[in-house]
């Protein structure tokens, strides 16, 4: 096969699942970062920190989810508008109060973690620990997020 021909999601299913989840953290470390930019009210300091928190994990993570995918001989994806289009989060445009920014945070850190699950659970089909390892960081990491986004809006 021509190398020009092959794309992110030729390797196998595990593969088109990590690439899901890397199009996912990459559009919600955005989101994350546009709230962070944004928020105003009461809860600036507290929200300001804890988005800027968040952004700087999903960078991090983005990279070690796109390379685990290398290292399963696949190809990553890229580019603002095909991950934009593979993660299909909704977008919001700033300004909003600051609850409207984390219940959109929150709807898309729930997404990441019902993809994230599906990796973990192809990996453990595949008999990938590895690949099953990450993915469960990334989920329990994910659920804590909800679980502290759902306590602001309390």
């Amino acid at each position: 096969m021509n190398p020009k021909q092959v794309t992110a999601t030729s390797a196998t299913p595990l593969c088109d699942s990590l690439n899901q989840v890397l199009a996912d953290s990459y559009a919600l470390m955005s989101l994350t970062h546009l709230a962070h930019w944004n928020v105003e009210g009461p809860g600036f300091f507290a929200l300001h920190t804890a988005f800027q928190t968040q952004y700087e994990e999903l960078f991090t993570a983005i990279d070690e989810i796109a390379e685990r995918i290398r290292a399963l001989e696949a190809y990553a994806s890229g580019g603002l508008g095909a991950l934009a289009a593979a993660a299909q989060m909704e977008e919001f445009v700033s300004p909003l109060p600051q609850e409207q920014y984390v219940r959109a945070l929150l709807a898309a850190n729930e997404k990441l973690v019902r993809d994230a699950a599906c990796a973990r659970d192809l990996a453990g089909e595949s008999n990938d620990p590895e690949t099953q390892d990450l993915m469960t960081v990334r989920v329990t990491l994910h659920q804590k997020t909800i679980w502290m986004l759902k306590s602001f809006l309390k």
